[in-house]
């Protein structure tokens, strides 16, 4: 009878010890999968209301319209705002879902890509940089700027200046 309580004991212990094998295994994998998910991946596999504070302390709600691996688009009501990701200091509200990686196609969509098709309706827009706002269309994308034509932010009466915006200065872009 001693025999078999040992040998249950043991195989007890053994069986105990298999399973935090596995569980420290599987808490291992989900850490290095973890490691490797990008925040623009989570934002595209989010569906919901978010909440950004961006990194001049500006804050921007709204769901979460369209999204690539360099840009957000919120819809707001009727306001949509275009969120550069490199602007974005902390987000609410995002599951831990994450998307596939983006792939060949939607990596091209770059901030560029979204801010032509800004241009390209010739929409007023609202235009945060460095914590100041500029008011305007933007009348030209290149690679790494915009040229916005301002408008007086009271009348929106075209003021004849223009002034070209880096991307890495954005935070915000807003259709008035």
């Amino acid at each position: 009878m001693r025999w078999d309580d040992l040998f249950a004991d043991l195989e007890g212990r053994l069986d105990a010890a298999e399973m935090q094998e596995r569980a420290d295994e599987i808490a291992e994998r989900t850490r290095a999968e973890r490691a490797g998910v990008a925040l623009a991946d989570r934002i595209r596999a989010h569906r919901g209301p978010v909440d950004l504070v961006l990194r001049d302390g500006h804050r921007v709600s709204g769901e979460i319209a369209d999204a690539a691996p360099e840009w957000a688009l919120l819809a707001d009501g009727p306001r949509e705002h275009l969120v550069p990701l490199t602007a974005v200091a902390v987000l609410g509200g995002l599951t831990d879902s994450a998307a596939a990686d983006a792939g060949l196609v939607l990596s091209r969509l770059r901030l560029g890509h979204a801010l032509r098709g800004v241009a390209q309706d010739r929409s007023l827009v609202r235009a945060r940089v460095a914590g100041h706002e500029l008011v305007g269309r933007v009348d030209a994308v290149g690679v790494d700027h915009l040229d916005l034509a301002e408008v007086a932010p009271d009348t929106l009466r075209p003021t004849g200046r223009r002034r070209a915006v880096a991307f890495v200065a954005l935070d915000l872009v807003t259709r008035v």
